[in-house]
């Protein structure tokens, strides 16, 4: 299955199947991150907002999103303290 990445301003339902589709079969963090730097670059709204939409919608579990979330987060907190220990 081919799944296209440019989502865009849709949010329709084959569109948003096909990401949850996509997201569940990401299963270890490094996968989860590959994912969203692949799906950012091509999108005109980050990973994370699909996946709060998903969470606002029940379309997925709290579980899920929480997992996807935090490592989406500690990902993003630990390049930040990457980047404020070569400045300092």
């Amino acid at each position: 299955m081919t799944l296209s990445l440019n989502i865009g301003n849709l949010f329709n339902d084959s569109s948003s199947h096909a990401l949850l589709d996509e997201l569940k079969k990401r299963t270890s963090e490094e996968d989860i991150l590959e994912f969203e730097e692949k799906f950012n670059s091509k999108n005109e709204k980050n990973l994370h907002i699909y996946i709060c939409r998903f969470l606002k919608n029940r379309a997925i579990s709290r579980g899920l999103a929480s997992k996807w979330l935090i490592t989406i987060i500690k990902d993003k907190e630990s390049k930040i303290d990457t980047l404020q220990k070569l400045n300092n």
